[in-house]
């Protein structure tokens, strides 16, 4: 079974963890999901800026609009999926005394709220209208 689907079965049962290595410190695991939450919000977070952007600008170009709307919502479909897959990736290795694993996601996600955020405000400045 490829790496992927294993890490897929554990997103839909976190039980199959309990089989692998030894159980961490539970201050381990309880902050492991803080962190899983923390990017759960950040994701609905941007859901809402996204429907945000599309609802409250209608003055905005349509295609500028849609454009930073679906942005936002794809960033946040993203950080939504990351948010398990980071999730099951520690506990995993936590309970196999491994390193935990590291991520270019939080990066990539910066950058794309970065260039939302710099194309608002060039929006604000420049007042693009449809």
């Amino acid at each position: 079974m490829s790496d992927f689907v294993r890490g897929l079965r554990l997103w839909l049962a976190p039980r199959r963890i309990r089989e692998e290595g030894d159980t961490p410190d539970y201050r381990f695991s309880l902050a492991n999901e803080r962190t899983f939450l923390a990017w759960i919000r950040t994701a609905l977070a941007l859901v809402g800026g996204g429907f945000a952007v599309d609802q409250f600008l209608p003055d905005l170009r349509w295609g500028v609009r849609v454009g930073m709307a679906l942005a936002l919502l794809a960033a946040g479909a993203l950080c939504a999926l990351r948010a398990v897959n980071h999730w099951a990736r520690c506990e995993r290795a936590m309970r196999r005394g491994e390193d935990l694993p590291v991520s270019r996601f939080p990066a990539l996600l910066s950058l794309a709220v970065g260039v939302v955020a710099v194309a608002m405000v060039v929006v604000v400045v420049f007042g693009w209208r449809g």
